[in-house]
């Protein structure tokens, strides 16, 4: 994750937020829900972190983007959605039946972050990657709730276009080699955007693929601080760039 890749380098450990591990129910079932409280005063924004298709493969990069944010004075709850359907990476032979499910936990995920102490449910945001940007477009559309959504190489799903009505500010980050999810997705969202009248960012990488590395890293986390703290009102400190750390 192009956040989590920096991460480590921004503060020391002492002043990274502490992980807690909490849970809500959706479907019937437990979902877990790891917890990122920003410091500071409260009630405060929060956003949901929606991991992509790989599930927890990379879960340590997410739980440094997670401090990142918090940092930036976000609190985070990243949830393993796939816990709905009790997979650890998604199978994609079952992608269309299992997509309207985890949508249905991540709108739960709102709802149970919204209801956190600490979190004020005026100021709830969602920031997805890849997959995880498809189901925060999906979620963000159809919620009031979610006041800012930052997508990081998601791809815009067949039907989307035309059952999507409104969103809300949306920060779009793309490369333009990304040999996945190619980057005429990131257009097609702006093309949406654009028709929405949706305030919107769109930034692409000509050099970066599915995935960030190097300068585009601390580009994309600077952005991603600045976007939510216009449209979240917290601090939306910038990474400091004398403190990246290059993949």
């Amino acid at each position: 994750m192009a956040f989590g890749a920096v991460a480590a380098g921004l503060w020391p450990a002492s002043q990274l937020a502490a992980q807690e591990s909490l849970s809500f129910t959706s479907g019937g079932g437990k979902i877990v829900a790891e917890w990122f409280a920003a410091a500071g005063q409260t009630p405060g924004p929060a956003v949901l972190l929606l991991h992509g298709a790989d599930g927890l493969t990379y879960g340590e990069g997410y739980r440094l983007a997670a401090r990142v944010l918090a940092g930036s004075g976000f609190s985070v709850g990243f949830v393993h959605y796939l816990d709905r359907t009790g997979d650890r990476r998604v199978s994609y032979a079952r992608l269309r039946q299992d997509f309207p499910k985890w949508r249905s936990t991540i709108a739960d995920g709102v709802s149970w972050l919204a209801g956190r102490p600490g979190v004020d449910a005026e100021r709830v945001g969602l920031v997805g990657v890849s997959l995880g940007a498809a189901l925060g477009l999906d979620v963000a559309a159809a919620d009031p709730r979610v006041k800012a959504l930052v997508a990081y190489f998601g791809p815009l799903l067949e039907g989307m276009p035309g059952r999507i009505k409104r969103l809300p500010p949306t920060l779009v980050l793309h490369g333009e080699r990304d040999p996945i999810v190619g980057v005429e997705h990131a257009r097609a969202i702006e093309t949406l955007l654009k028709r929405l009248g949706t305030p919107h960012e769109i930034q692409l990488y000509p050099d970066q693929g599915h995935g960030f590395t190097g300068a585009a890293q601390l580009d994309s986390a600077t952005r991603v601080a600045s976007f939510l703290g216009r449209h979240l009102g917290a601090k939306g400190a910038a990474v400091p760039a004398d403190r990246i750390k290059a993949e």
